[in-house]
């Protein structure tokens, strides 16, 4: 689904600061942000007045464009206040994950050389930094404050803001890691005009439509295709302030009916797994998909169901940030739902692949993104897994204060090493086969992709979450079972306890015998995770 012509993008002016000037003067009276539930708004015209009293209150702080402003709260709309403002004024950008620690936290302020955390009073207590209070712009411990007089006469063709290089640093973002330790990633403003252009060639909604932004503003999905793409074509962005449980998640979604669905796969199974896959699997349902006319017929119903759950005017669900279980997307594949799922990492700004849910390869993560190159480092890229290295404009300066990673990571001929297994078909379809320090090594020298067997672990809904580790030779499933769970396939810890024997021979059948696993451990708890929900690997191995 190409769009005929740009909107507000102008690939003539790879300029994202240029971008923003025109959002001011095009839609200044329609209305920019709400923060569901609260009712506070905005129009675009009062961001860019905020935008200007901010901009007078780093000039009293003594802060300059080139230092670092960090930015650490929840989602909501003086969180994209606080940002356009920093941004706009030149400041390079660090955006930090509300669920890291305090100690997170100050640990990024500090290697960052920040000259000022933005951040709500929930941070602020434990830090040891010059903190601007997000709530109200007050100086927590100077008597400065946000003059909300100011600037109350400012018109459109008052905005002019500085002119950026493409391959100056813009944004430092500090990756949430479901391998090891955060590293600052450094953006460039090409990467960010890249990837605002990508979307302004593949989506088509504009001014005054409505979405729903509901993952982390600080990580590069969340920021690039909830938020700030959204913002520089003029819709209106409502911010879920609260944590995406499913069911709110479900009520925001159908109280805003959003033009786009742009999601994690977590969301998504959960909506599947437990609402729609118990009501599959009752005897009556299972026998009217028996015939085949008739499950099209119930298929059609749940796929209307859903869609109109989410709100019921979207034109396709985006979903990233982590692997989507295969059970689930056959299920969604199999009634058509509007999905397609996209590939990217904080270290491109995060677009790497995509494909219209129209064209989309069941099982892919979409094609080679514009302005992009991918390629799979092995003899056979169609058959063989290889790692997956890109160039092009999209791709980091490297990582701050971190030459050595930055040369492992972004060789000699400028391609990065993603880290990420995979292979490519011939009509350019990515498909995502693990990650290159998760794959393991079979007792006879073949390649085991731990992601391949949590999928087919998954197939059982009784098992939340899982992760496959190796011991010696052997491979051991951990797993994660929730008393819901428990309850409603009628079992008890110690019930449970004496079905995994079968629940192994099970998930064996689907698998090769080189990958079969040898036990299943069920943990207490469930497994620690990234703020995008991606388990925390390393924590288990």
């Amino acid at each position: 689904m190409a769009k005929a012509k740009l909107r507000v993008l102008n690939p003539n002016d790879p300029s994202v600061l240029s971008m923003m000037e025109h959002v001011f003067q095009r839609y200044w009276k329609l209305s920019a942000y709400t923060n569901y539930g609260t009712g506070e708004s905005y129009t675009f015209g009062e961001v860019a007045k905020m935008i200007a009293r901010l901009h007078q209150l780093f000039k009293q702080l003594g802060i300059e464009p080139g230092n670092k402003i960090a930015l650490c709260d929840k989602n909501h709309a003086h969180w994209a206040i606080a940002f356009h403002a920093a941004f706009s004024y030149g400041a390079i950008v660090v955006p930090i994950l509300s669920e890291f620690s305090i100690e997170q936290i100050q640990n990024i302020y500090n290697h960052s050389d920040a000259k000022l955390i933005i951040c709500g009073e929930k941070y602020a207590g434990g830090l040891q930094a010059r903190i601007l209070n997000i709530a109200d712009f007050t100086m927590r411990h100077e008597p400065l404050a946000i003059d909300m007089t100011a600037f109350t006469d400012l018109q459109p063709g008052d905005i002019h803001y500085f002119r950026e290089k493409p391959d100056d640093l813009a944004l430092l973002s500090y990756t949430s890691g479901s391998t090891g330790r955060s590293k600052g990633v450094m953006l460039p403003y090409r990467s960010i005009w890249s990837n605002m252009q990508f979307a302004d060639e593949v989506l088509d909604f504009g001014p005054g439509d409505r979405t729903l932004a509901i993952l982390p503003m600080a990580h590069m999905y969340g920021f690039s295709f909830d938020f700030l793409f959204e913002f520089l074509i003029g819709c209106h962005v409502h911010f879920l302030t609260k944590t995406p449980s499913p069911h709110i998640v479900i009520k925001a979604f159908s109280d805003i009916k959003p033009v786009v669905v742009i999601v994690v796969p977590l969301i998504l199974e959960k909506i599947v797994q437990k609402q729609i896959f118990p009501i599959l699997r009752t005897r009556h349902i299972r026998a009217l998909t028996a015939i085949p006319v008739l499950k099209q017929v119930v298929y059609r119903q749940i796929r209307n169901k859903l869609y109109s759950a989410l709100g019921g005017r979207f034109y396709e669900c985006i979903i990233g940030g982590a692997a989507f279980n295969k059970e689930v997307e056959d299920f969604l594949h199999a009634i058509h739902f509007p999905y397609t799922v996209g590939y990217g990492m904080t270290e491109c700004g995060p677009i790497l692949g995509y494909e219209d849910w129209h064209l989309f390869a069941k099982g892919s993560c979409g094609k080679t993104v514009p302005r992009m190159q991918l390629r799979i480092d092995s003899p056979d890229p169609q058959h063989t897994p290889g790692e997956i290295l890109a160039k092009g404009m999209n791709v980091m300066l490297g990582y701050y204060k971190n030459e050595q990673e930055t040369l492992e990571a972004i060789d000699e001929e400028g391609w990065l090493h993603t880290g990420d297994l995979g292979t490519i078909d011939k009509n350019g379809n990515i498909f995502i086969r693990g990650r290159k320090k998760t794959m393991l090594l079979g007792a006879n020298g073949q390649n085991v992709y731990p992601e391949e067997i949590e999928d087919a672990i998954m197939t059982h809904t009784l098992f939340e979450e899982s992760v496959v580790v190796q011991r010696g030779e052997k491979l051991v499933a951990l797993v994660y079972v929730s008393e819901p769970a428990l309850e409603h396939h009628g079992l008890t810890r110690e019930s449970l306890l004496q079905k995994l024997d079968t629940y192994k021979r099970q998930i064996n059948s689907y698998l090769p015998a080189f990958a079969n696993i040898s036990a299943i451990e069920v943990q207490d708890k469930e497994f620690e995770k990234t703020p995008k929900r991606s388990i925390r690997r390393y924590l288990y191995t």
